[in-house]
């Protein structure tokens, strides 16, 4: 995993969008935020101890796999225009790449945005409230499993969000100390 603040280009949003000179995140940054970050075997993901833990730690107890690809994704050019629109969620949004790669896009604490590229054995976690995004690169192929507290929910709210709860509580979040 790498991440990077992003130019304000319009450019197709696949392209990696870095500053010149480009301006990395660290995986500490990221933390700050609420992001999280794992790095695991993905060709081991049905029997792998590491990720049983964090599914128990975490209480990951739902999952599914998702394959977005022309070729396997129905209505493929709406989900990525929906996936790309800047949205949060209630709940944690968990994703471990099993093939290919992918962007997720997060704003930082002075709305800036941040670019977090995935690859293969990447898992996130994305805390709810936070405003992001996601988008393939130029490979136009992932396979990731989505992974929940729970039920799954699939709703996204749109920003602007920032009178739900939950937004003003991750915003808040921020202000902590070591925050």
């Amino acid at each position: 995993m790498e991440a990077w603040y992003m130019d304000d280009s319009d450019e197709d949003q696949r392209e990696p969008h870095r500053l010149r000179p480009n301006q990395p995140v660290s995986l500490e940054q990221l933390k700050q935020l609420g992001v999280f970050h794992w790095k695991l075997n993905a060709d081991n993901y049905e029997t792998d101890p590491e990720l049983e833990l964090i599914r128990k730690e975490q209480g990951y107890s739902y999952m599914d796999i998702i394959s977005i690809h022309r070729d396997t994704l129905a209505n493929y050019e709406e989900k990525l225009r929906m996936f790309f629109e800047e949205h949060l969620h209630m709940d944690d949004e968990i994703r471990y790449i099993l093939d290919g790669q992918a962007y997720f896009d997060v704003r930082d604490k002075d709305e800036r945005w941040i670019r977090i590229a995935m690859a293969k054995g990447d898992l996130i976690t994305l805390p709810a409230g936070i405003y992001h995004r996601f988008t393939l690169d130029r490979t136009n192929y992932t396979k990731a499993m989505r992974l929940f507290v729970g039920e799954p929910v699939w709703k996204a709210y749109n920003r602007p969000a920032d009178d739900f709860d939950i937004r003003q509580k991750y915003v808040a979040s921020l202000q902590e100390p070591g925050a």
